[in-house]
């Protein structure tokens, strides 16, 4: 089983930035698409940024420019570098992992919530 670890969440002023962090951990052998979606109240779940294996990354395009998606392979961490927060990025942020164990499987985090208001 695999585990992921959200932190980073907080209240922050608009145009003030914030860092999420999400660790694996438990039988992992290898770990190709990461990613952070995001679902803020009364709406569906979107996904913000993904990366893969190679480190291709792909973004929403309401969050390019301001955030970044990055991995630490050593430590199965993946990483949501925001800046320039604006309220409309309000919601519970979720970290999402394929994860080679005994098999391919996919997991998601708990998580996270960032309120941006002033």
């Amino acid at each position: 089983q695999v585990q992921l670890a959200e932190s980073g969440g907080d209240l922050v002023q608009p145009g003030g930035s914030l860092r999420l962090s999400c660790a694996a951990s438990g039988t992992i052998f290898t770990i190709n698409d990461m990613g952070w979606y995001r679902q803020a109240p009364g709406k569906q779940r979107e996904l913000v940024a993904a990366i893969t294996g190679g480190g291709t990354t792909n973004y929403a395009d309401s969050v390019k420019g301001r955030f970044t998606i990055s991995r630490d392979n050593a430590k199965n961490t993946v990483y949501l570098q925001m800046n320039s927060l604006k309220p409309e990025d309000t919601a519970v942020y979720f970290c999402n992992v394929n994860v080679y164990g005994r098999r391919w499987e996919n997991f998601w985090g708990q998580g996270t919530q960032v309120t941006v208001s002033s």
